[in-house]
């Protein structure tokens, strides 16, 4: 009588080898998969902090532009001022020459 399963010598070895070499295939260690574009956390952080950098620097640029803005408009109506002042003592002094020069006409005649 034959065995139908064939369990002979031959294939249980065979079946042994085969056993071997999946448990090796399984411990074998697998490639690893990485990111293509993989920043590290020092380029994360370091762009990060420029970021900040670059916004505090324009926080600090456009005060700077606002109090300059200020001074100027400050400037500017002490300026104005200025000029009306000296429009209204230039006015006053016209009319004290006109009034001047009336009285010596009024004198002569």
């Amino acid at each position: 009588m034959k065995d139908p399963l064939k369990t002979g010598f031959a294939e249980r070895i065979d079946a042994a080898n085969e056993a071997k070499k999946a448990l090796v295939a399984k411990l074998k260690p697998k490639p690893t998969v990485t990111a293509e574009v993989f920043e590290s956390r020092e380029e994360i952080k370091a762009r990060e902090l420029a970021a900040v950098r670059q916004a505090r620097a324009d926080a600090k640029e456009a005060a700077r532009l606002a109090a300059i803005a200020a001074e100027e408009a400050a400037l500017e109506a002490k300026r104005g001022e200025r000029k009306e002042r000296k429009a209204l003592t230039k006015a006053e002094q016209k009319a004290k020459r006109d009034a001047k020069y009336a009285a010596r006409k009024a004198n002569r005649k």
